[in-house]
Formats: structure tokens, sequence, C-alpha cells
């Protein structure tokens, strides 16, 4: 006859609380408790003791031998009822709820009454073993993790129910971008669940809204769905056709600068302002219009360079001059050479031909157009030159006086 026992863990991982099968054991019997677990010594119906891990000696009133005849008053079972729950302490994962009936609610961004499911998973742990013992085993052999699913079910739903549309309509969340929101309502649901949890002695450690059912079958769903995204998707088009228009106006931009900086370095190099060239252009034209006919035309031209400066105006009385015989010649400023009258350069030195009016002169200093006078006005250079014998003005570059033959000093 086995005088005392050996007590021990013998359910699966699955299980939040199991009762050993062994009862009314004597005194002096072995209690093995894992890292993992918990042990409720219960004695008379009463919590006497909880035992953490390790190996420990129950003390009953049930002593070998003298219980055997003091039974015998009771009909063979013992006065003194004793008992061991063992509490497993892992955390439960993975653990799958979902609503049992559709939430309504009154949908906040379009205003519409709308119906939806959720599901997810949770993670479990026994936080205080009395107090689920008393709550929720009371005299039950087990607890997995289906019984205390079933058994939390009904307030389980009416709390999350509940939760779940106040928290949707006081956050003003769009049920067509409900998904983004996931992980925000995981971690608010967690904290507002975890005190109904506790109340039974479970901590609710991990608490995740995986999907969230939609009435894809719901008309009124389905007519607010393509407003929804047909709305964005203008937005989105609009906002694509302005970023396509801002960078055709900077192309268009820059292809105006790069054009005008062209323009400029050309005139530069070749030594003429925009207005001489619009000037050039408009005498080129005129002085081209041959015959009578055209004469009407040259009149509208010269209309339109009235306001042209001096250069211009030089050049527009040369090319009326010059209308029906284009082979008139003239003298290059810079080195005398005898140049056609239609050429822009000097064939022998390269020089730009400039068509000077009659009160008009080239600088000797400066080789720039500038009106007679005393001085240059684009350098301050002297223009007179005077014979120093006679006293009489010389032209520049004449390396003879005109009046009395003196010698010009270079």
């Amino acid at each position: 006859m086995n005088i005392a026992k050996v007590i021990k863990y013998e359910g699966d991982n699955t299980t939040f609380i199991w009762k050993h099968p062994c009862e009314d054991f004597n005194t002096q019997t072995q209690l093995i408790v894992h890292e993992s677990q918990e042990a409720v010594f219960y004695m008379n119906g009463q919590i006497l003791d909880v035992f953490q891990a390790g190996r420990h000696t129950l003390e009953t009133q049930n002593i070998p031998l003298i219980s055997k005849f003091f039974n015998k008053v009771f009909g063979g079972d013992t006065p003194f009822h004793c008992e061991v729950y063992f509490i497993n302490k892992t955390e439960q994962m993975a653990i799958k709820w979902g609503t049992d009936s559709k939430i309504e609610y009154m949908e906040p961004t379009y205003n519409f009454p709308l119906k939806i499911g959720a599901s997810g998973e949770m993670t479990l742990r026994v936080a205080d073993a009395k107090r689920l013992l008393i709550k929720v085993v009371g005299t039950e052999g087990k607890l997995t993790q289906a019984g205390l699913i079933q058994k939390f079910r009904a307030f389980l739903m009416l709390r999350f129910k509940t939760y779940l549309s106040t928290y949707i309509r006081e956050k003003a969340i769009n049920i067509f971008q409900i998904d983004e929101k996931l992980t925000e309502i995981s971690n608010d649901l967690h904290q507002l669940l975890m005190n109904d949890f506790s109340e039974y002695g479970v901590s609710l450690i991990h608490f995740f809204v995986i999907t969230i059912a939609k009435p894809e079958d719901d008309s009124t769903y389905k007519r607010f769905k393509d407003l929804h995204f047909r709305q964005y998707a203008d937005i989105a088009e609009a906002k694509l056709q302005q970023k396509l228009d801002l960078i055709a106006q900077e192309t268009e931009k820059q292809r105006i600068i790069l054009e005008s900086e062209g323009m400029a370095a050309k005139r530069q190099i070749e030594g003429y302002t925009y207005q001489q060239e619009r000037g050039y252009d408009v005498a080129e034209t005129a002085a081209g219009n041959e015959g009578v006919g055209e004469m009407s035309n040259l009149g509208i031209g010269l209309g339109m360079m009235a306001g042209v400066g001096g250069a211009v105006s030089g050049m527009v009385s040369e090319s009326m001059s010059n209308i029906g015989n284009s082979n008139i010649q003239i003298t290059c400023h810079k080195c005398g050479e005898v140049v056609p009258s239609n050429a822009k350069f000097c064939l022998k030195c390269g020089a730009k031909i400039e068509i000077l009016a009659d009160n008009e002169m080239i600088c000797p200093i400066c080789n720039k157009k500038t009106p007679k006078g005393n001085f240059c006005m684009e350098c301050g250079g002297k223009l007179k030159n005077n014979c120093p014998n006679c006293g009489k003005e010389v032209p520049n570059g004449a390396k003879f006086c005109l009046e009395c033959g003196h010698k010009m000093e270079e």
C-alpha cells in the first residue's frame, strides 16, 4: 500500500488550469511544481496555500493506518478532503477571437448606417490564480483555451462591440481607410479590454484586430465606395496635371533664358545691340523692296522705324538712296577700303560696316558710333583733329593737312 504519493502536472501546454485526479491523499505527499506553474492546495474546501516552483511536502489530516479505521465511521470516505490545482503561467499565444454578429454603427465620414465584423488574435496569461479559480473554474477539472474563450465570449463581445463602434465614431475613422488604422485600433482597444480581463484574474498581454469584414454586397456601401475612390482619383489626377504644368513652365523658362543668353553672347561677340539688330533687319527689308509698286510698303516700314536711334536712321537713309542700285560702294571707316553697299563687314580688315547718318561718325579711339562733336559719347575720347600748322580741322586718319599740306603726327 502506498502511504504517500507524488503529485505533479500531467496536462498539456494549452491548458490554463488542471486539477490533479488524486484527492484525499495522505500527509507527507510530495508535490512537484515546474517553473512555469503554480499549485493551489485545497483542504476542506478552502485554499490553504499556493506553491511556487520546487518540491513541497503536503501536510494533511489523512494519517496512514489511523485514517483507515477513522473513515469507517463515514462509510469509507475521509472527512478531510484535499485536492491540488495546477496553474499554467505561460503566455497562451495566438488565441483566435471573432465577433459572433455584425457591429452596427453610423459611418462618420459619409453618415450612412453600416454593419461590419471583426476578428483577430490575442495572448493571455493567468495573473491571479486564486481569482480565476474562484470566479471562473469553480469545481471543474480543467480550463483550456477553448473553455476560457467560451466563458469570456459574452462579456468580450459586449465590451468589444461597444468599444470599437465608439472608437470609430470619436476618431472619425473612414470605413474605406480603416485598414490603415488596424495597429492603432488594436493598441487602444487592448488598453480598454485589459481591466475587463484582469477582473477575472487573467492578463491580456496582446490584442490584435487583424480583419475588419466590410459589407461588400451592400448596395449603399458600394455607392459610397465608388464615390470615395472617384473623389481621390480626381484629386490625384489634378495634382499630377498641376505637377506636369509646373514642369512645362520651368522648361519653357529655361529655354527662354538659354535662348536670350545665347543671343546676348552673339551680339557681344559681333559688337551690336538688340535695337541695332532690329533696325538692321527693318532697313534690309526696306532695301530689298524694289520697284514703284513696293514704295507704299517702304513707307509703312519707315513709319515703324520712327523711334529707332541714329544708327538705324542713317542705315534707312542709305538704303533709300540705294533703291534700284545695289552696286553703289561705301568706304570702311577703319581701313578706308571701298566695299559694296550691301556688305555688312569689310572684305579687307573684317570690321563691321557701320551705316552713318549725316550727324554721326566713328570714334577713332573706341571704334563706336557717336554723334559728331568734340568728344566721343562712348569713351570720352577727342573727336576733332586740328592741324598744328594752320589750325584747320583735319579728318581723322589723314596723314597730311588738306589746307597747308603739313604732315600730321601719327
